[in-house]
């Protein structure tokens, strides 16, 4: 099973394809967006992430108390809802720079859409794949629309359960579109370790035949790593800046250096784990001889009885396998053979 997003192949047989999420990195500066984009792909990113919606596309202008923020919230002080998108969107006027920047540079670029119309903005720019948050998994009207793109589509499943999942993938199976990766996600910022369950990576691949990922919001590199020993086909990781600049998403991202350390650690797991092969590998060949063999241990003159005094299985392993053992027991020398010679099956009268 194979998805292709722009250049980049995602599946088992493939390099895991990591995404930096730039999220309202940017913090409002599209000089600073760019550079995003730049130090994404130099850090070892295969694809950069947009998020494209308006505060008005995702919610309403208003202090009525279901649009409080709750002072436990890590952006409690943005006060309402409204106030807290329009501080983090990535203008929709930036959006044709920031895909042309990308491309330029040969980095994948893509989004995530909140609304209808943000596909349609997407469309335009030949958008090569579609995100689905957390929280539009159910917004079936989002997941229509982008199915019918029949581009790749990457679920993430933070706030879902597991009717949510099934029914998002079969809304988008239903306009012929198999082209799903489904990411491992916990929605919280940052959230614990202890909290990611990693393992359920290979159990959505198994019980709803697709590629499977992890969105991580931790704070550090490790979950990213272990979901790609995991076998994670996709990782998307919050990216930002090394210049400890404080915007929206700061304070669980990753910064320049540190994904370029997970970018390496994630390849280095990937040559680790391989292939299935119960061959002996070259280098290991060379230790063959700390296997145990058969050796002759005392003078045996030619027809006379190979017994347990004058053979024993010792290192190293250049003579006879000891799997021979019993079965040249009582078998006589078909020549002479000296303490010290290995012990081969042509010097026995089978």
């Amino acid at each position: 099973m194979e998805v292709q997003i722009g250049k980049i192949i995602i599946g088992s047989e493939h390099p895991c394809c990591v995404v930096g999420e730039m999220s309202g990195n940017h913090g409002g500066k599209i000089s600073r967006a760019l550079k995003i984009i730049h130090a994404a792909k130099k850090a070892g990113a295969n694809a950069i992430k947009l998020q494209t919606y308006t505060p008005d596309s995702i919610t309403l202008k208003s202090n009525r108390k279901d649009f409080i923020i709750s002072r436990d919230s890590p952006w409690y002080k943005k006060k309402n809802l409204w106030n807290l998108y329009k501080f983090a969107h990535t203008p929709i006027e930036w959006h044709k720079k920031l895909f042309q920047e990308a491309k330029k540079i040969k980095l994948e670029i893509f989004s995530t859409p909140f609304d209808e119309s943000a596909v349609d903005l997407l469309e335009r720019l030949n958008c090569p794949a579609y995100k689905i948050a957390s929280a539009e998994i159910n917004h079936i009207p989002l997941l229509e629309k982008v199915a019918k793109t029949k581009k790749p589509i990457i679920l993430s499943t933070g706030l879902s359960t597991y009717k949510d999942i099934k029914l998002a993938i079969k809304t988008i199976r239903s306009f012929g579109n198999n082209k799903i990766i489904v990411l491992k996600c916990t929605t919280a910022y940052p959230s614990e370790l202890k909290e990611q369950n990693l393992s359920t990576i290979s159990d959505i691949k198994q019980k709803f035949k697709v590629l499977s990922g992890y969105s991580d919001h931790t704070k550090g590199k490790i979950a990213s790593i272990s979901a790609v020993a995991m076998g994670a086909n996709l990782i998307e990781k919050h990216f930002n800046l090394d210049d400890k600049r404080k915007t929206v998403d700061s304070f669980f991202s990753i910064g320049e250096k540190s994904f370029k350390d997970m970018v390496q650690d994630i390849r280095d797991v990937e040559k680790s784990l391989g292939k299935v092969n119960y061959k002996i590998s070259k280098k290991s060949k060379k230790s063959l001889r700390s296997k145990r063999s058969i050796y002759v241990t005392q003078d045996i003159s030619k027809g006379h009885k190979i017994d347990k005094k004058n053979i024993r299985i010792i290192r190293p392993g250049y003579g006879l396998s000891p799997i021979y053992f019993k079965k040249i027991l009582g078998r006589k020398a078909k020549n002479n053979l000296k303490k010290g010679d290995r012990m081969l099956l042509k010097n026995v009268k089978l």
